[in-house]
């Protein structure tokens, strides 16, 4: 276990590196205050910190969590008869297997069980490689089942608790080992060994890179303004928290409603745009679009009293109200991304309570809006962990992305961090990294004001769900929202897992189109036309869609072969009105005469 926590360690810092830092520019500034009506939430000094601080995977928790599983199971007959029968269930034909094992039999399944990846190629059929994968595939399998329910006060308890033991049963899965995974011992063999020298090295590459904090060999390749974030604009507008960058128009007219996008404070706003072949940013202006996109300013010490609602003030309306001047007259698609898509779904909410018409629609990408079902980032939050976060904070004023990055990676599939371990540190092989490897090392940090209200409003609360959240001094809800609204969810997604993103179909009134894309949070999103092994599944202009479960969806919607972008951008056309000229580039004051070059300042922070 000991190795495990070491090579995942290395693994995550290696991911998070960060490659640059700059002078920050001489461009104009807007001053603004932060808003005074923040209150920090008290912090009890009894807080047991060695509960807070231990990480989800953590062997000497495991003990802790099979007492608790067996306490609340041992005060619940019917579940316990319930376990055991699935347990005579699942090894009933355990001695007839055996018996044609001993016969060197293969291919002999013990009973049915779900496929697994990692167990498809034909290696896994030969005798004694198919009793690992069937013996470990129903061990898994039973204790999925064992942990399915417990008592109503155990609910928190136990989705930590099916974690961990998930977690420790991938650990031990015999993928991951040489002796037990008949590819890695029929590589070993072909090379003579040389696949075992190239993973030693890589490892020892990375470690030297952890320890020293050093990027990942290769990012050095992908710089922003270079190669990455080159699509060319002008940074038109800059305040205390962002720079709005609008860009050029390629197309000698354009769609009269501008598309605004607002990234997540979590991550650097290229992920957007990357280079040109997976751009967004150049996809939606070579299709005759008007584009800006938010910047936002990596916070440091200075910001910690900057809250959700300066976000809202100085981030969405901020760039609103000067593409209004921009664009005069002119509705505009608003894109929100992650958080960002959450922030935005507050804006809408608030124009709608208020009666503010200047949206035209919004799109909500991998973004959460009901937070009652968030997924395993639950286990990172509760009131305990919440507080001790807090408290890391508060010296610095902000969370470091070195932290954030470590509970993102505690969280994925343990399945595809194993394979990820094995396949570079056995069977040597490493794939030179790519843009969107190097932008996610290219980390952010919070500031507590934000972080503290955004963990409490959304995470622990609900509130923005179940019409408490405050803007202005009053509420808002979802379903204030009055403009069309596009949501896309991602198959494998484990930051705003796809059924939590499908909730906004129980709050919103107005047209909602709901799109599940294949990949994961960032990959699923980044999804260009002419990618390999690229689909999305949809249900079309429904009303039917708010009375199913997503599962119920799932089985409805029909799944098409190639880049979401693609429908997407005829959703956005069919709510856009006539072509004009595109607009000139206008500056946030009469006295700005030049502007910075995009990808602006706040980027290389």
């Amino acid at each position: 276990m000991n190795t495990l926590n070491k090579v995942l360690r290395i693994d995550s810092a290696r991911a998070s590196s960060t490659k640059r830092a700059t002078k920050s520019s001489s461009s104009p500034l807007v001053k603004h205050k932060p808003s005074n009506d923040f209150q920090s939430a008290p912090v009890s000094t009894r807080i047991n910190r060695t509960r807070a601080r231990a990480q989800v995977f953590n062997p000497q928790s495991l003990p802790e969590s099979f007492r608790d599983w067996l306490v609340g199971l041992l005060e619940d007959p019917h579940n316990l008869s319930r376990i055991r029968e699935k347990f005579g269930q699942t090894f009933h034909d355990l001695p007839a297997f055996i018996n044609q094992l001993e016969k060197a039999v293969t291919n002999v399944p013990l009973g049915l069980v779900k496929p697994d990846h990692r167990f498809q190629d034909e290696l896994w059929k030969a005798w004694p490689f198919n009793t690992y994968s069937q013996g470990f595939m129903h061990l898994k399998q039973w204790w999925t089942h064992a942990f399915s329910s417990l008592p109503g006060e155990q609910v928190n308890k136990l989705t930590i608790s099916r974690f961990e033991i998930l977690q420790f049963i991938d650990s031990i899965s015999p993928a991951n080992f040489l002796p037990t995974n008949p590819i890695l011992i029929d590589r070993t063999l072909k090379e003579g060994g040389a696949n075992l020298i190239r993973g030693a090295n890589y490892y020892l590459d990375d470690a030297y890179r952890a320890l020293f904090r050093l990027p990942a060999k290769g990012f050095e390749n992908f710089v922003v303004g270079r190669n990455v974030a080159i699509t060319p604009g002008k940074v038109i507008f800059k305040d205390d928290l962002i720079e709005l960058i609008q860009y050029n128009p390629t197309t000698t007219r354009v769609k009269a409603e501008p598309i605004l996008i607002v990234p997540a404070w979590i991550m650097k706003y290229y992920i957007l745009d990357l280079s040109p072949q997976n751009s967004l940013v150049k996809f939606l202006v070579d299709k005759g679009h008007t584009v800006f996109a938010i910047s936002w300013k990596n916070p440091d010490s200075k910001d910690r009293y900057k809250g959700l609602e300066d976000y809202l003030n100085l981030g969405v309306f901020g760039a609103l109200n000067q593409i209004n001047e921009t664009c005069p007259n002119q509705k505009i698609h608003a894109v929100g991304y992650c958080l960002g898509g959450t922030l935005l779904s507050i804006a809408a909410a608030k124009m709608g309570r208020d009666k503010d018409r200047r949206l035209a629609s919004i799109t909500l990408l991998a973004a959460q809006t009901d937070f009652s079902e968030p997924g395993n980032i639950s286990m990172f939050i509760d009131q305990a962990k919440v507080g001790f976060i807090e408290s890391l904070m508060r010296p610095n004023g902000y969370l470091d992305s070195t932290q954030m990055s470590s509970a993102f990676q505690m969280i994925g599939a343990a399945d595809r961090k194993w394979a990820q371990l094995t396949k570079e540190y056995i069977l040597g092989d490493r794939s030179p990294p790519n843009d969107l490897m190097a932008w996610n090392a290219d980390g952010t940090r919070l500031s507590i004001r934000m972080h503290s209200q955004y963990l409490r409003h959304m995470y622990l609360n609900n509130d923005l769900a179940m019409g408490r959240y405050k803007v202005g001094g009053k509420p808002i809800h979802i379903g204030d929202i009055n403009c069309p609204v596009f949501a896309v969810g991602t198959v494998e997604d484990f930051v705003a897992p796809w059924r939590s993103v499908y909730k906004i179909h129980n709050h919103i009134k107005v047209q909602i189109e709901f799109l599940l894309a294949s990949g994961g949070h960032n990959a699923g999103i980044v999804s260009p036309p002419g990618l390999k092994n690229r689909r999305y599944q949809l249900l079309g202009k429904t009303t039917r869609a708010r009375k199913l479960t997503p599962d119920e969806w799932l089985t409805a919607a029909k799944t098409i072969e190639g880049s979401w972008w693609d429908y997407w951008i005829n959703w956005i056309d069919s709510h856009s009105s006539r072509s004009v000229k595109p607009p000139v580039f206008k500056a946030s004051t009469a006295s700005d005469e030049t502007w910075v070059s995009a990808p602006g300042t706040y980027v290389f922070e």
